[in-house]
């Protein structure tokens, strides 16, 4: 496939327009690019496609298999899928013996990179600048990031498919643009400013932060550089990749976890942190052979590491001498004190964010009491009754949708739901059961809905049925509740 020639912006007004191209998003131009009769656009001020590149970090590995591209969970026979990939960069036959389920990450960077050069319907250098609704249609301002050129364009349907950005804990604030002090997001960018220090702190006990930590040993191992890992979770507990545990991230919980009340799935998301937070078991045992083979023939406590769960740091500073400042508190005991270190890496992990394109919009949005948007299960946001226009949501749904929302296995499933809404028609077929696990007890004989009831019907039954139980204690599901399953954030 050879890259299309640029083109000018249709007349008339879009079916859909994508604010944003990430992974999510990039699914949806890939599987809408086929279809014939509807008109797509997606947009996005970058240059061009980058996935994470700060954390591009060499043998860093996919936390899904190869199947979770852009478009083989809904149509294996799509041309953007992975094997079709393979086969443009003659690599069939070194995947094939190569036996690898998970990619390393610059491979699924580059071939998100491929897809996204390729397809007519994206536009990199094009920012959206805001969004109108004029009554009938959304009128969309474009400005061209390289010339500054405005354009506006008309759209029935939108999807926010912006992204999150990264977390920097308030207990940081005050060491905001300080050179020594910055995300994971930037690791890749910024980690020459480390080759100095001499004692180096990664905070946060996620896949990036035991990415970041096990690079720094490879890369400073032998030079005397104090390496510190602290994080606030009481242990460093791995995803469990369990395959029943994986059914977490499958349509079908995703149907359960939506039909809860939102005080149950708010308790939910946070109880489920292994599902969608920790490390993969696979990195932390990369680590913990990397220090054993470093330590043959020594004491252990001669090698200059310290990896610290159950600490949290509650403010930072820079130094009076220079340097930074940490005061720590030790979650069990309380115990607190002050640590010292040269440089601090924040794996904080990454939040939803609202565009600000989408600011004019604003007042015609249904937000829920927390100003979160209240999403339905084709990923429809809800909206006044003056706006008419389907308005969707990727990545943005995780207090609506649970763990899955951030999940690559997921996100074809999602952009076909999401298709299929805007179509009108089921533009891709979809299977109703996806998963061995049945989440919801089952409804009582006297209820309403029968043993053939739909998996809404049977999660929403149980979560009035679990809320009314006792109003004062939060009501968790229990079929899957604490299950130490699946990998997350992956």
């Amino acid at each position: 496939m050879e890259p299309p020639q640029p083109d000018t912006l249709q007349p008339g007004p879009y079916d859909l327009l994508g604010v944003g191209i990430g992974p999510f998003n990039l699914s949806l131009a890939a599987l809408a690019e086929p279809v014939p009769g509807l008109r797509t656009l997606f947009c996005d001020q970058r240059p061009e496609f980058r996935w994470h590149p700060g954390m591009l970090v060499d043998g860093a590995r996919m936390q899904v298999p190869f199947l979770a591209d852009l478009v083989s969970l809904a149509d294996p026979t799509n041309p953007w899928s992975f094997l079709n990939y393979l086969r443009e960069q003659d690599r069939l036959f070194p995947f094939y013996f190569a036996e690898r389920f998970q990619l390393a990450r610059r491979e699924y960077d580059h071939y998100c990179r491929w897809a996204a050069e390729r397809l007519a319907n994206c536009r990199f250098a094009t920012e959206v600048t805001a969004l109108h609704w004029d009554g009938t249609l959304y009128r969309a301002e474009l400005r061209d990031t390289a010339s500054g050129r405005g354009r506006t364009v008309y759209a029935r349907n939108l999807v926010l498919g912006v992204g999150t950005r990264p977390v920097r804990p308030e207990a940081f604030a005050a060491l905001d643009g300080h050179p020594r002090a910055f995300h994971s997001a930037d690791y890749l960018d910024r980690r020459e400013a480390l080759d100095g220090a001499g004692d180096i702190t990664v905070i946060g006990s996620g896949q990036s932060g035991a990415e970041v930590f096990l690079d720094l040993l490879r890369r400073r191992a032998g030079d005397g550089a104090r390496l510190r890992w602290l994080t606030r979770t009481r242990a460093l507990a791995p995803m469990e990749y369990s395959k029943l545990g994986l059914e977490h991230f499958t349509p079908d919980y995703t149907r359960y976890f939506h039909g809860l009340p939102a005080g149950v799935r708010d308790t939910l998301v946070e109880a489920q942190w292994q599902l969608h937070k920790a490390a993969s078991a696979e990195t932390l045992a990369e680590i913990h052979d990397h220090l054993y083979e470093r330590t043959i023939g020594l004491p252990i406590d001669t090698v200059p590491v310290e990896i610290t769960p159950g600490t949290a740091v509650t403010e930072a500073r820079p130094g009076p001498c220079g340097g930074l400042e940490l005061r720590c508190r030790h979650t069990d005991s309380g115990a607190e004190h002050v640590l010292r270190t040269d440089a601090v890496v924040l794996a904080t992990g990454y939040r939803a964010a609202r565009p600000a394109a989408l600011e004019p919009l604003a007042h015609l949005i249904d937000w829920d009491e927390a100003g979160r948007y209240r999403v339905d299960l084709e990923h429809r946001v809800a909206t006044l009754p003056e706006l008419t226009g389907g308005l969707y949501v990727q990545n943005a749904e995780l207090h609506t949708h649970g763990v899955g929302t951030p999940d690559l296995g997921l996100g074809a499933h999602r952009a076909a739901v999401i298709l299929n809404a805007v179509a009108g028609r089921t533009v891709h077929r979809l299977p109703a059961r996806t998963a061995w696990t049945g989440f919801a007890p089952p409804v009582s004989p006297a209820g309403a809905a029968g043993p053939t009831a739909t998996a809404q019907t049977t999660a929403s039954a149980a979560a009035q049925t679990t809320a009314s139980a006792d109003s004062t204690v939060p009501a968790v599901p229990r079929p899957q509740e604490w299950t130490r399953a699946a990998t997350a954030g992956r």
